[in-house]
Order: structure tokens, then sequence, then C-alpha cells
């Protein structure tokens, strides 16, 4: 047996276990872990701004050299991209329309 799994095994027994899933059923999460309640909010709020400056800059580019195909389409796809980016619960709500519309279940 490899070393590493020999210290595992040896560690497991010492505990009074044989498998791994009830280690981590025994296993909580400590009280100092950090609170990333805050993080999406944080996210949006710094990425945010970011992603409309460089929406700006691809779209004048566009606009003055003249491909307005090309433009009508990175408009277009950043729009999409806008709506899943600032709407918090989109995913879900297309997802769940998507498997309604196709017959299944979702309760």
């Amino acid at each position: 047996m490899l070393p590493l799994l020999s210290a595992a095994a040896d560690t497991m027994s010492a505990l009074g276990s044989t498998d791994l899933t009830s280690l981590a059923a025994e296993t909580t999460p400590t009280q100092n872990a950090p609170d990333t309640g805050g993080l999406a909010e944080f996210l949006r709020g710094f990425f945010g701004p970011l992603f409309l400056v460089i929406v700006s800059i691809v779209a004048i580019f566009f606009l003055f050299t003249r491909e307005i195909t090309r433009f009508m389409q990175f408009i277009i796809l950043a729009i999409f991209i806008g709506i899943v980016f600032y709407v918090p619960g989109i995913i879900e709500v297309i997802a769940v329309a998507l498997a309604r519309a196709m017959g299944v279940s979702t309760e």
C-alpha cells in the first residue's frame, strides 16, 4: 500500500471508522469560516462598471470602422450577457421554463 494511503487508513481506524462518509458526516463547519453572503454583490459591483466600459469601447470601435453588422451582433450579445450578469435569479427562471417546456416536472 502507498505510504499516503496507509497513513489515511491508520487515521481512520484510530478514529473508529472504516469509511470516508462517516468521517465527512462528523465534521462540522468551523466558527471562523468566512462569510460569503456579500460576495456576489461585491463581484457585481466590481465587474459591472468594468463590463460596461469594455462594451462601450468595443461598440465605439465598431461604429467608427462602420461595421454595422458586427456592431449589432455585439450589442445583442452584450445585452444578453448584461441581463444574465445583472439579474440575479434569471438563470434559475430560464432553467425552470425550459424544463417545463420540455415536459419535465420541476417540483
